[in-house]
């Protein structure tokens, strides 16, 4: 409960950080599928709790091409979560998110175009089926180009809204589901909407400096625990 309580107001306040914190948690309590299933369903709430209020602060465009892009990354993580190696998965993304991490904190920066917002929104959806994780690609990409918080919170909640949902179904249809998924992810709604009135207060005190930092903890957070993971 503590787990999803804090992850729900992360989300809220910054529109990430629920599957970063909540996944690596959440596998140490269930089974992979659970895991990646609670996630979704949890995160799916948050996305259609907090559209209407961030739809003006969503990049059309931007989203646009994240949606089209996922389409070729949605099936792609299904297959890996169903027939490939995840501990090779997981260590190489962890290695990936470590060195790009590391790149923006050094001031690497790079510019946003209409083939990269394809290439993010294809990796997040493949991320998305296979670990439950879409947020690391949108953060690197959002962190690199100078995106504002407002922007970046707003967009990525929106992706989410889609992702989250055919991601869901994807799960459902190819690898199954079951009574203590959802139970569990009832059981977690009420400190969701804690975690929607907490976040949103939040969001209010959080300068673009201190949202730019957190949004590096947890990209390193992410990609320690998934290496840690695996070693």
């Amino acid at each position: 409960m503590f787990i999803i309580l804090f992850a729900s107001i992360l989300q809220t306040s910054t529109g990430f950080g629920f599957s970063i914190v909540a996944t690596p948690f959440l596998l140490m309590l269930f089974e992979p599928r659970e895991a990646v299933q609670i996630n979704l369903i949890l995160s799916l709430v948050i996305s259609i709790a907090l559209i209407m209020k961030i739809r003006k602060d969503v990049d059309m465009g931007v989203l646009k091409r994240f949606v089209f892009g996922s389409i070729a990354g949605l099936p792609l993580g299904i297959s890996i979560f169903l027939f490939l190696d995840m501990t090779l998965l997981k260590f190489g993304i962890s290695i990936l998110i470590l060195v790009l991490t590391l790149l923006l904190i050094l001031r690497f920066r790079i510019n946003q175009t209409g083939k990269r917002d394809f290439a993010v929104g294809g990796f997040s959806g493949a991320l998305t089926t296979s670990i439950g994780m879409p947020g690391p690609p949108l953060l690197l990409y959002f962190s690199g180009t100078n995106t504002t918080k407002e922007k970046l919170r707003g967009t990525t909640l929106a992706f989410y809204l889609f992702v989250y949902f055919v991601s869901l179904g994807f799960q459902v249809v190819f690898a199954g589901t079951s009574r203590e998924i959802w139970m569990s992810s009832l059981a977690g709604l009420p400190l969701v909407v804690i975690g929607l009135i907490l976040g949103q207060l939040m969001f209010t005190w959080i300068n673009q400096r201190l949202f730019q930092w957190l949004t590096y903890v947890l990209l390193l957070f992410s990609g320690v625990y998934l290496l840690l993971q695996q070693i």
